[in-house]
């Protein structure tokens, strides 16, 4: 497919489902794709107009991929940041800039940048091994997050007595004091490359205690305003002082006080955003390509309340995917299915998402629950 030498040339490090959804977005706008992974049969693959085969972590694979774009994003931290310093030194607009994703994609740095920047989050000590962590009996309960290249659950322990003190990571990691948690809510920002800014609607998470995954997530949350405020304006502390445009995506601990902490941030389109596409006018997808291809931001009111629900492997299947009782949740009114085109299953792997809208808040939590029983991916 040719394309007119006037529209933009934006790469995509990553071709997961995160990338897959923002090239359905893409399709709306007059722009010529690309997309570097490793795997040729990735979700993403066959949406972008040129596909690169390689590896996102390597310096000279990724410069290579991104030197002849106009603008480069990620759909994961894992990516070469030194790579993408070079690139945008020599001109090509990177989302988020370099220096903001190396905050962020190290769990240290980030927890450091927080401490700096005065905005709240829980109290934390920094260990190098695994033997500084069995000399920090007396600070558990806490989590321990291994710094670099934990992902979707992974790299996390929840450590509540010595015994559990094997568990932890062997490896410079953060030791997070757990708090008491009434909510967890998750802000999506987004910051144009004029410094505007935008925040969707605060969305509650309900978190499967076993996976550590999201298990659904209410849209807009419930909270008092008083705790709204806060959360609105933590979050705003929090992507101003990162300094670059963007879409971002901001965690938070609400305690039963109302006090509010940061627990984390992405700085890329997440999962706790995936309710826009249907929920809200503009989806955080299409967000970000306003905000690549400096256009206006979009509105991020909700046109309804939203729930969705992550579609997981079942434990015991591994192999080809087979989606049983999909007919009984497409009967659904006002459910929309999004399956990220992943062949092969296995236990607890992200294989889709359901979005459910309606005006009856309750309604949604049901078909939440209800949608889980039905839904299940196995192998035949």
């Amino acid at each position: 497919m040719q394309n007119s030498p006037l529209q933009p040339r934006v790469g995509i490090l990553g071709g997961g489902q995160l990338g897959r959804m923002l090239l359905q977005a893409a399709a709306n706008y007059p722009v010529e794709t690309f997309v570097l992974e490793n795997d040729e049969h990735c979700p993403a693959a066959h949406l972008c107009h040129h596909f690169t085969k390689g590896d996102i972590k390597d310096f000279e694979t990724v410069y290579q991929f991104g030197k002849g774009l106009d603008a480069i994003t990620i759909e994961i931290e894992s990516v070469n940041v030194e790579a993408l310093e070079k690139l945008e030194a020599e001109g090509v607009k990177v989302f988020p800039k370099p220096a903001a994703l190396r905050i962020i994609k190290n769990k240290i740095e980030q927890k450091k940048f927080y401490q700096h920047h005065q905005i709240p989050t829980s109290e934390f000590v920094i260990t190098e091994n695994k033997e500084e962590l069995k000399a920090l009996q007396s600070f558990l309960p806490a989590a321990h997050k291994i710094g670099m290249g934990g992902y979707d659950g992974r790299g996390v322990e929840l450590l509540k007595t010595a015994a559990d003190i094997e568990r932890g990571f062997d490896a410079p990691s953060v030791l997070e004091k757990l708090v008491a948690v009434h909510k967890e809510i998750a802000v999506i920002v987004a910051v144009a490359q004029n410094g505007e800014t935008t925040m969707y609607p605060p969305a509650e998470m309900v978190f499967d205690p076993v996976l550590n995954l999201l298990d659904y997530q209410v849209s807009p949350a419930e909270l008092p305003e008083k705790t709204f405020w806060k959360v609105e304006a933590i979050s705003m502390a929090v992507v101003r002082n990162l300094q670059s445009p963007g879409l971002f995506a901001v965690e938070l601990f609400v305690d039963k006080n109302g006090d509010v902490l940061v627990n984390e941030t992405a700085p890329r389109v997440h999962n706790s955003g995936h309710h826009t596409i249907e929920g809200n006018f503009s989806s955080q997808f299409d967000m970000l390509w306003r905000i690549m291809l400096n256009f206006p931001l979009g509105c991020t009111d909700a046109i309804l309340p939203s729930v969705i629900l992550n579609v997981l492997g079942e434990e015991g299947f591994s192999g080809p995917a087979y989606y049983e009782g999909l007919e009984d949740v497409l009967k659904m009114e006002n459910a929309f299915i999004h399956l990220y085109g992943k062949v092969q299953t296995k236990p607890g792997r992200k294989m889709g998402h359901v979005t459910v809208i309606g005006k009856d808040r309750a309604e949604l939590t049901y078909k939440a629950n209800r949608i889980k029983h039905l839904l299940k991916v196995k192998t035949k």
